[in-house]
């Protein structure tokens, strides 16, 4: 029997959930930030209500307006425009997610990455697309004051999701070793010299350099990980951000997630996967997000109270993701022309890669302006500007050549997701033309 104090803050509900998590994964709980080990989904008040009135002759509890017939009021300009029922498009989608879009969206998450097969985890739940699920993350696992480690490029947005929003401390590594590959030393490094309880984000195909390790260097990786998660004080937690996941262009990439090596790798490792259709399925505008969790020693009962929490999160910041994105999602997934049409993208985008390799090949003058990180998979590639006044050259690509990059200190961020593949010479050109001038 659990010697699990328990919190009178707590919601009995909540005491519930912590209690099952604890007596199964003690290291689970301690994982929990403070609001985490507090949520909870609820089930004793209005969604267990109206839940009872399901299927009476009168049902008086739906926050919903609903014609005579029953069905959902709606707007005919808006439903005109829209070829899916109504009742796909206006009534709210339940917390955790659309059940047959979760469902389909693991069965797809294992085709893609078949490391993942027979590996128990949690059933994914529903986002508001992945900045919602880091958000969610975040709740169930930051407090303030701990640490999130990082790889020294990273995507901006995570200062203000984990720093300002959770106050979480983040200590970076820098992201590439001396010969080029994923700086797996540092990180080992920082590990072992940050005690308790720590957070690691890794983020495959990285934004902003491009780059997914090797196969060999995600062994490595799972290992150092595994270590650390032995020797560590506290729990570890190992947030996976999928977010440009499968647009790997050659065999020097990982093609699977690192989640699937990591989700049942140790008892005091917690692997939690943050991906999405937004890339994969090339729909950002639908914000569709899931959150899945995984970690060895865990049962049924352990994943359906991480599940709930995650819910309660869920509701707590959003209340539900869209019913209309998801239902075009599961209507799109059942279209034959699916599988074809997502390849045709991906194709693109190759194409793209490749030619910016072709072009840095072809052209040994531009090492005199900058020399590209290594890059093999995602939307970006990154230069490292030799003058270090990649501002300087940012404005003035802007100013005379009609070009936008992004900068990040002496690194100039170029998207070739968001060029055509005609216009890619070009790019690179100018790029050193400004480099020479400024």
């Amino acid at each position: 029997m659990s010697n699990l104090a328990i919190d009178p803050a707590w919601d009995a509900q909540a005491a519930d959930l912590n209690q099952a998590i604890y007596a199964q994964s003690p290291s689970l709980y301690n994982a929990l930030s403070h609001r985490g080990k507090a949520i909870y989904f609820p089930k004793l008040g209005i969604l267990s209500q109206s839940a009872e009135a399901r299927g009476k002759k009168i049902n008086a509890t739906i926050g919903i307006a609903v014609e005579d017939s029953g069905t959902p009021m709606y707007l005919s300009p808006l439903a005109s425009q829209i070829q899916l029922p109504p009742h796909q498009v206006f009534p709210y989608a339940p917390s955790p997610g659309n059940q047959e879009l979760r469902e389909k969206w693991k069965q797809r998450q294992i085709e893609y990455s078949p490391n993942l097969e027979g590996k128990p985890y949690t059933l994914p739940l529903v986002t508001h697309a992945l900045t919602h699920g880091l958000s969610v993350a975040g709740f169930l696992f930051a407090n303030e004051g701990d640490v999130l480690i990082s790889p020294d490029f990273y995507w901006e947005n995570y200062d203000l999701t984990f720093g300002i929003s959770y106050g979480t401390v983040l200590k970076t590594f820098p992201t590439f070793d001396q010969k080029g590959g994923f700086n797996i030393s540092s990180l080992e490094s920082l590990l072992n010299s940050t005690p308790g309880k720590k957070i690691v984000i890794l983020n495959f195909p990285n934004n902003p350099t491009g780059y997914t390790p090797s196969t060999s260097e995600m062994q490595s990786l799972v290992e150092v990980l595994k270590q650390a998660a032995q020797n560590s004080t506290g729990p570890l937690v190992v947030l996976v951000d999928d977010a440009y996941y499968g647009l790997c262009y050659n065999q020097s990439a990982y093609p699977e997630s690192v989640f699937g090596l990591l989700c049942q790798a140790h008892p005091n490792l917690i692997a939690v996967r943050i991906d999405g259709a937004t890339k994969e399925d090339f729909v950002w505008g639908l914000r569709v997000g899931f959150i899945s969790f995984g970690l060895a020693g865990a049962n049924g009962t352990v994943y359906k109270a991480l599940e709930e929490k995650a819910a309660g999160v869920i509701r707590a910041t959003i209340s539900n993701a869209s019913n209309l994105a998801q239902s075009l999602l599961l209507k799109a997934w059942g279209d034959p022309s699916y599988r074809e049409q997502k390849s045709l993208k991906a194709k693109e985008l190759q194409k793209r890669f490749e030619k910016v390799v072709s072009i840095l090949t072809s052209h040994p003058e531009y090492t005199q302006s900058f020399t590209a990180l290594p890059f093999n998979s995602g939307y970006f590639m990154c230069v490292d500007i030799k003058s270090k006044k990649a501002e300087q050259v940012r404005q003035h690509l802007l100013q005379k050549y009609q070009t936008g990059l992004i900068a990040f200190g002496s690194l100039l961020r170029v998207a070739y997701s968001s060029t055509a593949l005609g216009q890619l010479e070009e790019l690179f050109a100018s790029l050193h033309l400004a480099c020479q001038e400024v």
